[in-house]
């Protein structure tokens, strides 16, 4: 069996300090863009005005290219409002974004260290490894992920699903016998 590199994703608290620790819009528009909407980080740099479908709230994406072939895969991601705020600012004035994929691993590594965040890397990867762990323990169907993450087999977003032990039962005792376990005292 491969064995698979498996990032740590980051737990709650540690998205908070990361959304509060940027300064500036730049920062919130990478920050926030990555965490709410799973992107990789080329895709998020490939990302313009014309891939945005403001009445449907979401943005079309241009992943990877499809294996023996020059077309890039195409799928539809939904738009947050905190980010499609972010975008509507942006789109004003720019047609894309002008930021490196180096541009914006500096920008996630400053705006990490300046959250305290020592404990893991942090990378645009980690964030979107954190967006489908987050998805999934919102309830979101493992098929549906898959296809906002632009995986073709759901097998691939396995991968992404290292939920913590405690998670696990807390969902177990929540789904299955209706209650949190410190509700029983």
């Amino acid at each position: 069996m491969a064995s698979y590199f498996v990032r740590e994703p980051l737990n709650g608290e540690e998205c908070d300090r990361l959304v509060n620790a940027c300064e500036t819009f730049r920062e919130k528009l990478v920050i926030w863009t990555l965490l709410d909407m799973g992107l990789r980080v080329s895709e998020f740099c490939g990302l313009n005005r014309k891939d945005i479908h403001w009445q449907e709230n979401e943005a079309v994406i241009w992943g990877k290219r499809k294996k023996l072939s020059l077309r890039k895969k195409r799928r539809v991601v939904p738009l947050t409002p905190r980010v499609r705020q972010l975008f509507e600012i942006h789109f004003t004035t720019n047609d894309g974004f002008s930021l490196s994929i180096r541009t914006i691993q500096r920008i996630i590594k400053t705006v990490a260290n300046r959250a305290m965040i020592t404990s893991k890397p942090v990378s645009p990867h980690t964030m979107r490894h954190t967006f489908a762990v987050n998805c999934i323990k919102k309830g979101l169907s493992i098929a549906s992920l898959s296809k906002i993450m632009g995986h073709d087999r759901v097998e691939t977003t396995a991968i992404y699903l290292n939920i913590c032990p405690e998670d696990a039962i807390i969902e177990f005792f929540r789904k299955i016998i209706g209650r949190h376990p410190r509700q029983w005292n």
